[in-house]
């Protein structure tokens, strides 16, 4: 045994979150694509069935009431608050990313002061931010800024409405500054939107304590919610009672059941709800979230910050020299729970990489990543991971 395996064992016996790993269904895989579609809490299925067969099976619409399937979407948002940092009744669950960061760019420039004219957004966001930004401001008179964080502060002026930034770069895994442009934000006078799809569940958020005004992110990845699990949409108790969304549903009806041609608003961050809650998945993701309970996010980012420094110096001992280079920033302020490594033949060796039983995932054309989320992912995971990846770097074909 070599002494990165040593330590990875010695490592692994220490954590304190090593038992949360019994929680999902897992194998011999080493599992590193969290970052896409989380693994399964054991209990799921379970839960799952009981929905199908009680719930819907034998209480049919009257579960909408006695089960609670109305108030779902408030009562999950009120779940996923804690891990973000906000208080509860400011989360609904819902609809996809996609379409909540429609909700959030346009309500944001209704938001903003009259006169402001310019959305900037993110310009290596994940491009369906990029095209839904788009939309929203040829749809409200606007017009897109496509710029790197690093350059967001040259870039605010008196005509910024609003900024959509991605809190975690999918691409690098690199963290960028929530706090600081948030604060350089609001100090010109525009509001800020944050996209938490690579952060929240992998790392501490403090929407409330940064004064985030509007997030949005998926449940499926550090969540564990599953494929196509709803997304969530978060408005700050402050802008809630002026929130105008633009998709005004009838469930986001202050008196929904009424039916009345004219649309009132609901009170609160209920607002940012459209149309019937999708049950099955909301409900799978509410139990999913019963891993978190007496999980603190902060020992949750003290392990993914020792994981992928433990992967990034194995990949060093490891890996033939040049064969591959990380994207994702050294400094723990500047990396999420991913690393990135751009690999000249990178499809190919992942290819290579999930057949010996290493999952990650590719970005073309150059990127391989890999995910670690805390919750099931241990170090000598992350030894195993560097250690078939040199493999395959070395071996005839490479």
């Amino acid at each position: 045994m070599s002494d990165l395996q040593e330590r990875a064992k010695a490592l692994d016996s220490a954590d304190e979150l090593a038992p949360l790993r019994d929680l999902f269904v897992l194998d011999d895989t080493v599992y590193l694509d969290g970052n896409s579609l989380g693994a399964l809490p054991r209990h799921v299925p379970a839960r799952l069935q009981e929905v199908l067969t009680r719930e819907w099976g034998e209480l049919r619409i009257r579960s909408w009431d006695e089960s609670g399937w109305w108030t779902a979407p408030e009562r999950i948002g009120d779940r996923i608050a804690p891990i973000v940092g906000a208080a509860a009744g400011q989360i609904v669950v819902g609809d996809s990313t996609s379409v909540n960061v429609f909700k959030a760019v346009v309500a944001a420039s209704r938001l903003a002061p009259e006169g402001r004219d310019e959305i900037l957004v993110d310009a290596h966001t994940f491009p369906t931010d990029g095209y839904i930004a788009g939309s929203a401001a040829r749809m409200t008179g606007h017009r897109i800024v496509p710029v790197a964080p690093a350059d967001v502060l040259d870039a605010l002026g008196p005509r910024t409405a609003a900024v959509l930034l991605n809190h975690v770069d999918f691409r690098t895994g690199r963290l960028h500054d929530l706090p600081g442009l948030t604060a350089a934000v609001h100090a010109a006078g525009a509001v800020a939107v944050w996209d938490l799809c690579h952060s929240a569940g992998a790392l501490p958020v403090g929407l409330d304590e940064h004064g985030v005004d509007l997030a949005v992110g998926c449940t499926y990845k550090y969540l564990n919610g599953g494929p196509g699990s709803p997304a969530y949409l978060y408005v700050a108790e402050r802008h809630q009672a002026v929130f105008d969304s633009p998709l005004p549903g009838w469930t986001s009806h202050a008196d929904p059941f009424a039916m009345t041609p004219g649309y009132a608003p609901a009170e609160g961050a209920v607002r940012g709800r459209v149309g019937t809650p999708d049950i099955l998945s909301m409900l799978a993701l509410e139990a999913s979230l019963d891993v978190w309970d007496g999980v603190g996010v902060q020992a949750v980012r003290a392990k993914s910050l020792a994981l992928t420094d433990f992967f990034l110096e194995c990949v060093e001992a490891y890996a033939p020299e040049g064969r591959v280079t990380s994207l994702t920033p050294a400094a723990h302020g500047e990396r999420g729970s991913q690393v990135a490594l751009r690999c000249e033949d990178a499809e190919a060796v992942m290819s290579a990489l999930i057949a010996r039983g290493v999952v990650g995932d590719l970005r073309r054309p150059d990127v391989l990543r890999f995910g670690f989320t805390p919750l099931y992912v241990g170090f000598a995971d992350a030894e195993r991971a560097a250690r078939v990846l040199a493999e395959i770097l070395t071996g005839p074909s490479a």
